[in-house]
C-alpha cells in the first residue's frame, strides 16, 4: 500500500477545478487541500495526502481504455502483467497531471501526492476503490455506509469514528458496488432497483451486505475478518480463552467430539472456530460447507486436504421447482459433500433452514464435526435451534430437533462480549459456558453438565472450570491432564479488570 486512510472532517469536500485540455485533460485539484481532523483511535496513522477523486477517475478511464485496447490483441494476459501495465501508464498520467498542476499552482505536488493519486487510479481500476483504505486499515472492524458521504468506522476496541465519503453521489456508489458485484471468484452479482440487496464476498475475504431502493439511501455494511488464521495460542493472547480451557477444546477436537460455538453476533464465534480448526491434523481430509468463506481453511497454509465448499444464489429466475434456477443451498451441498471420503464436516455460521444440513453433519459419520450459531443466553440454545428446525420445513418437529441435538452434540462452547466504550472502557470477547450434552433428559429436552461457567463468587465473567465432562476418559485419552479440571479460577492471572463489576 502506498498510503494510509485519510480521515478528513467529513463537513469539508474538495473541490476539484476544471482545466482546460492539455494533454487529455482532467480536473486540477485546488490548491486548498482538505484539512484532515486527527483521527481520535490511539496509535492511528498520519493522514494520508488529499486525492482529487475527480482526477482519479479522469485518469482510471483513461487507462480503462489503454487497457480494453491492448486486450484486444493480448487476450490472455495475464491479470499480474496487466495490473503491472497498468501501473505504468497510471505513473505516465499522474506525471502528466503532476506538471499541469504545478503549473496551475506555481507549486509542483509532492511525491506524496502523486503516490496518493497513483495509488487511488490503481484502487479504481482493479480494487475497491475509495474503500480500499479502509480495507487495508488493520484496525478497521465494520464499515458502516449509509449513502456516499455519510461513512463510519469501527475498530475492534470499540471507537467509531466518521472518516471521508466513499462516493460523490448515489449512482457512484451503487456503480462502485455494482463493480465489486462482478469482481472475484463469485458468480455475478447486481444491485439495482429490480435486485435491491447484494451480498458479496470481497477480495480480503470481508463481508459485504448493501441495500437499496427499498431505503431512502443506500446502504452499506462490510464486516471484516481482522484474526483469519490464529491459532488456539492466539486465543489466549487475545483473552478469549485460558490455557485450561484452551486443552480442553483441544482435546475435544482430537478425541472427535461434536462441538457447535454460539454466541451473539460479532463475538468472535467464527475466529474461535478457525482455531479450532488448526488442532486437526494437517493432513486430514474434511469439508468447510458456508454460505460465504470465512473460515479460509483452504487458503491458510496449513491444512493440506480441505474440501471447500460454498452456496450460491439464483440468478433470479424461478424454476420448475418453484426454486430460484442456479441456487445452491447448504443443504444441497451436503450430500455431494459426504461422498467425499471425508473425516469431518465444518459448517459455517447458521442462521435459517441451513440447521438441518448442519444437524445431519453432526449425527453422520465418526464424530469431530463443528459448528457454529447465533444465540443471545446459553440457556436458550436448544430453543433456537427447534425454532430454526420447525422454521426450516413444515414436517420438522420440535421434538425431532431436541433429539438429534441429544444424538449429534458433544459439547456447547459459549462466547459472549462485554462492551464498555460507552463508559470509556474496552470491549472483551471471550468464552463463558462449555456445556456437555449428555443426553434425553427426563423433560424431552437434552440433558447437560456445565463442565465451565463464570465465577462471579470469583468476580469472574470468564469461563473457568465448574466439573468433570461425563466423558473425560476419551479427553484423557488424547492426552488431556484432568488435573487442570480441579483448578476452580483456572489458569487466569487474575479476575477480568471491568469498570462495572457484580456488587
Amino acid at each position: 500500500m502506498l498510503g494510509r486512510p485519510l480521515h478528513p472532517d467529513p463537513s469539508v469536500r474538495p473541490a476539484p477545478l476544471a482545466r482546460p485540455n492539455l494533454g487529455g485533460s482532467w480536473p486540477v485539484q485546488s490548491s486548498g487541500h482538505h484539512q484532515g481532523s486527527a483521527a481520535q483511535t490511539a496509535g492511528a496513522p498520519v493522514p494520508a495526502p488529499a486525492v482529487d477523486h475527480a482526477v482519479a477517475r479522469h485518469i482510471k478511464t483513461q487507462v480503462s481504455k489503454q487497457l480494453e485496447a491492448l486486450l484486444k490483441t493480448n487476450k490472455t494476459m495475464s491479470q499480474d502483467s496487466q495490473e503491472q501495465r497498468c501501473r505504468s501508464w497510471i505513473n505516465e498520467a499522474v506525471a502528466l497531471w503532476s506538471d499541469a498542476t504545478a503549473a496551475e499552482r506555481g507549486i509542483s505536488p509532492t511525491a506524496a501526492e502523486d503516490a496518493a493519486l497513483s495509488r487511488a487510479v490503481f484502487d479504481l481500476l482493479f480494487r475497491a476503490g475509495r474503500l480500499q483504505p479502509y480495507l487495508d486499515d488493520p484496525r478497521v472492524e465494520n464499515i458502516l455506509i449509509n449513502g456516499p458521504s455519510d461513512v463510519w468506522l469501527d475498530f475492534g476496541q470499540g471507537q467509531r469514528e466518521r472518516v471521508a465519503p466513499v462516493a460523490d453521489s448515489e449512482e457512484e456508489l451503487l456503480e462502485m458496488l455494482r463493480e465489486l458485484g462482478r469482481s472475484g471468484e463469485q458468480s455475478e452479482q447486481n444491485i439495482s432497483t429490480a435486485q435491491p440487496m447484494l451480498a458479496r464476498r470481497l477480495a480480503d475475504s470481508s463481508r459485504l451486505q448493501a441495500i437499496t431502493a427499498v431505503s431512502p439511501k443506500t446502504y452499506v455494511t462490510i464486516r471484516r475478518h481482522r484474526v483469519q488464521h490464529a491459532d488456539l495460542n492466539d486465543m489466549i493472547a487475545l483473552g478469549a480463552v485460558d490455557s485450561t480451557l484452551a486443552a480442553f477444546l483441544s482435546a475435544c477436537v482430537k478425541a472427535e467430539k461434536n462441538v457447535m460455538i454460539a454466541g451473539k453476533q460479532a463475538v468472535g464465534k467464527t475466529s474461535l472456530l478457525r482455531a479450532l480448526l488448526k488442532e486437526f491434523p494437517a493432513e486430514e481430509r474434511f469439508a468447510t460447507i458456508e454460505t460465504e468463506f470465512e473460515l479460509f481453511a483452504h487458503t491458510n497454509g496449513y491444512h493440506q486436504q480441505v474440501v471447500a465448499l460454498e452456496t450460491r444464489e439464483s440468478n433470479g429466475e424461478m424454476g420448475m421447482d418453484g426454486r430460484g434456477a442456479g441456487e445452491i443451498t447448504l443443504l444441497d451441498l451436503m450430500p455431494p459433500a459426504l461422498r467425499m471420503s471425508l473425516e469431518r464436516i465444518v459448517v459455517g455460521e447458521v442462521r435459517g433452514a441451513e440447521v438441518v444440513a448442519m444437524m445431519q453433519a453432526l449425527t453422520n459419520g465418526k464424530g469431530g464435526n463443528l459448528c457454529t450459531i447465533h444465540a443471545r443466553r446459553p440457556d436458550i440454545i436448544f430453543d433456537r435451534i427447534a425454532e430454526l428446525y420447525v422454521l426450516a420445513q413444515s414436517n420438522l418437529s420440535e421434538q425431532l430437533a431436541y433429539r438429534q441435538i441429544a444424538n449429534g452434540i458433544d459439547f456447547i462452547v459459549y462466547v459472549d462480549m462485554v462492551d464498555e466504550t460507552k463508559i470509556g472502557g474496552s470491549r472483551h470477547r471471550f468464552v463463558t459456558h462449555v456445556l456437555e450434552v449428555t443426553g434425553m433428559g427426563e423433560s424431552g429436552r437434552p440433558a447437560t453438565n456445565e463442565v465451565f461457567a463464570p465465577a462471579p463468587q470469583f468476580g469472574e465473567p470468564r469461563a473457568v472450570p465448574r466439573m468433570h465432562p461425563a466423558c473425560l476418559d476419551d479427553l484423557r485419552r488424547v492426552g488431556f491432564p484432568a488435573a487442570l479440571l480441579d483448578e476452580r479460577s483456572g489458569t487466569w492471572q487474575a479476575p477480568l479488570k471491568l469498570k462495572v463489576t457484580a456488587s
